[in-house]
């Protein structure tokens, strides 16, 4: 980067850093991270050279967020609302009645009290299908109206080499000038797979942790799951694989048919499917190991998310949560996105510096 452009970042709605994380590796400063979870300070802060704040965003002003900010530096604002509140589930079920639906809405306040200089938004694709709840296209009409030049576009992460079958929603927005993302890194001749991430990986058992590596760990299947997972291919469905004895009496029934990657292995040679926030369950989804009788480990899910394999989730054995972590990794923003989110700012800044734009 060049040594002339400066930028101090604040993220909100932070996590355990994923984005933080992203944007230090394309070299840039990111001051402070808030989140209202105070469970994920300790891999935050541990992993992010960056200070932790748990905070609802509702509780937090500009003064709350400029003190972080260098005079002389570009002042950037990121964040990631909790996608929940977007699935079309919960739009379906109770799209007035939850509170969530509102951070949107608080993110776009602070830009607009804020008034940075650089904004990046990361969510669900699903945010854009919803046209009779407008709070997505309410935030771009206010960053509009705040004198803001707006992108986005719905990101393929493998396109970024990210091994994983995830989409998600990315918006930039500049005051300073047109803006947008780097054009894809990768393409599908050289889509890194799940075999490229964890194939390196030491061999575990269901319900064992990996004495160099306390998040290599794996959750313990019963004698059941351990029989559905051994009759379980790679790619393939309990629907063709298992014997009539192993299925569940919820998939017997109409609306279970159409769940056919639950307890499925992954395929070695392709990105792995997304990362949620049950990723280390075979009963949530295509989460079993290609070749290990097992659901992948924390490690793993964390590799496919591409968070390195440096990265810290507890101080000890007996303070790692699997289902917690699980969770944490499942929402975050993957670190390579928050990389590439980083360089296109710091090309956007690069180009206005040198005339280009």
């Amino acid at each position: 980067m060049d040594e002339r452009i400066k930028i101090s970042a604040v993220d909100l709605f932070c996590g355990i850093g994923g984005l933080s994380y992203g944007l230090q590796n394309a070299g840039i400063k990111v001051k402070v991270g808030i989140d209202l979870d105070k469970t994920c300070k300790y891999t935050y802060e541990a992993n992010c050279n960056a200070k932790f704040i748990p905070a609802n965003i509702k509780d937090i002003k500009s003064s709350d967020v400029n003190i972080y900010f260098d005079d002389n530096d570009v002042k950037l604002l990121v964040g990631c609302a909790p996608c929940q509140p977007f699935s079309t589930y919960t739009y379906k079920k109770d799209k007035q009645k939850d509170e969530r639906w509102q951070l949107l809405y608080e993110f776009s306040r602070l830009i607009t009290e804020v008034k940075p200089d650089i904004v990046s938004m990361e969510n669900v694709p699903s945010l854009l299908n919803f046209k009779k709840a407008p709070v997505f296209y309410e935030f771009v009409d206010s960053l509009k109206k705040n004198g803001y030049n707006v992108f986005y576009k719905i990101v393929y992460a493998p396109d970024y080499g990210i091994p994983q079958k995830r989409k998600r929603l990315v918006l930039l927005a500049s005051r300073l000038g047109d803006i947008s993302l780097i054009s894809p890194t990768h393409s599908v001749e050289n889509y890194k797979t799940v075999k490229d991430a964890i194939g390196h990986l030491e061999i575990i058992k269901s319900g064992e942790t990996s004495k160099t590596d306390i998040a290599h760990k794996a959750s313990l299947l019963s004698e059941m799951n351990i029989k559905r997972i051994r009759q379980s291919k790679p790619g393939g469905s309990w629907k063709k694989d298992w014997d009539k004895d192993l299925i569940l009496d919820c998939h017997k029934e109409k609306s279970g048919k159409s769940y056919g990657s639950i307890y499925g292995r992954m395929r070695w040679d392709e990105p792995a499917p997304t990362m949620t926030t049950f990723c280390t369950g075979i009963g949530n989804g295509r989460f079993g190991h290609p070749e290990q009788d097992r659901a992948i480990s924390l490690r793993e899910a964390a590799i496919l998310q591409s968070f390195p394999e440096t990265y810290k989730f507890a101080e000890s054995p007996e303070l790692l949560s699997l289902t917690k972590a699980s969770k944490h990794v499942g929402n975050a923003v993957p670190p390579r996105l928050g990389e590439v989110i980083g360089i296109s700012i710091i090309k956007h800044l690069t180009e206005i510096r040198n005339g280009e734009k």
